[in-house]
């Protein structure tokens, strides 16, 4: 493992590229590798008859930014697509796809067109790639970037964030208009804060200027700084209605109910590097929510 100094050497020139990593609700410490959590390959899809979704896809194709690309997961600075959450090989993290599809199947069944540091307005074109796969399941996370800028006044507007996962939804459409689609929530930048202000480690990184309009001056808790982050949370907050609801207008989606929003993450579901994306752990975690929710009888609540 990178000390402090050097990650916070290589980091002086990095800007935001994504969010904070994220686990599943409740879940241990470890990810379960019985046959209750990894579906077998070999079964066949078996959509349920409430609803019309198939718990069991059988191929994926992800899209977002730099969580689904593995970014500082790895090492500093670097994509680490192999621990993706929704389409790595790793066998600790235990991707979505591996999960669904088995590891061998996973390899030439998933595609990952996520990129580092894209925000809403990118998704139409990534979409429009995953469309050209032909997957029977599509994974959506993204809106981080979106809200992590430089102020609170380069937040994306709420209406642009709607206008272009709508638009994303109907590029993807055009292409594969029966493949299922899963969206993640955007995390609780929120808590990202409140977890690494503790941590003397943490706040130097941060200051180097990773999502400043949550984390610039961590310790400060004077009137502006609480009125910058609580507009920052209430934007995130609004992103994730807008998720909510143009997923609800379209048959073949689910929205994950906002457990990604909604998970206590601590330490140790963040990279060492830059106390912000996920690490092996976080990525496993995201894993085991996807997992979960995609293959329910229902949608969450």
């Amino acid at each position: 493992m990178r000390t402090v100094g050097a990650a916070l050497a290589a980091l002086s020139f990095v800007g935001v590229a994504a969010l904070a990593g994220c686990s599943g609700e409740g879940s241990g410490d470890g990810v379960s590798q019985n046959a209750s959590t990894t579906s077998s390959p070999s079964a066949s899809p078996s959509p349920s008859r409430a609803s019309g979704w198939n718990p069991k896809p059988g191929s994926v194709a992800a899209v977002g930014d730099s969580i689904t690309r593995g970014f500082d997961a790895c090492s500093v600075l670097a994509d680490c697509p192999e621990v993706s959450w929704a389409t790595g090989s790793d066998s600790l993290v235990q991707s979505l796809a591996v999960r669904l599809l088995g590891p061998a199947k996973a390899v030439d069944r998933s595609w990952n067109h996520a990129v580092s540091g894209a925000r809403m307005a990118q998704l139409p074109e990534q979409m429009a790639l995953a469309a050209k796969e032909r997957p029977e399941l599509v994974t959506v996370m993204m809106g981080a970037n979106d809200a992590c800028r430089d102020s609170v006044g380069l937040m994306t507007p709420v209406a642009d964030f709607r206008a272009s996962f709508e638009a994303s939804m109907r590029q993807l459409r055009a292409g594969a208009p029966k493949a299922q689609v899963y969206v993640s929530s955007v995390p609780d930048l929120k808590r990202l804060w409140s977890t690494g202000r503790l941590d003397e480690g943490a706040k130097r990184i941060w200051s180097l200027g990773i999502c400043r309009s949550m984390l610039a001056e961590a310790d400060d808790l004077g009137p502006a700084a609480v009125a910058r982050r609580d507009a920052v949370q209430e934007r995130v907050v609004a992103y994730n209605g807008v998720l909510r609801d143009v997923c609800a207008k379209d048959r073949h989606c689910r929205y994950d109910g906002g457990a990604v929003f909604g998970f206590r993450f601590t330490g140790a579901q963040l990279s060492p590097w830059d106390w912000f994306h996920p690490s092996r752990d976080g990525q496993a975690r995201l894993a085991e929510i996807a997992y979960r929710n995609i293959t329910a009888a229902e949608p969450p609540a």
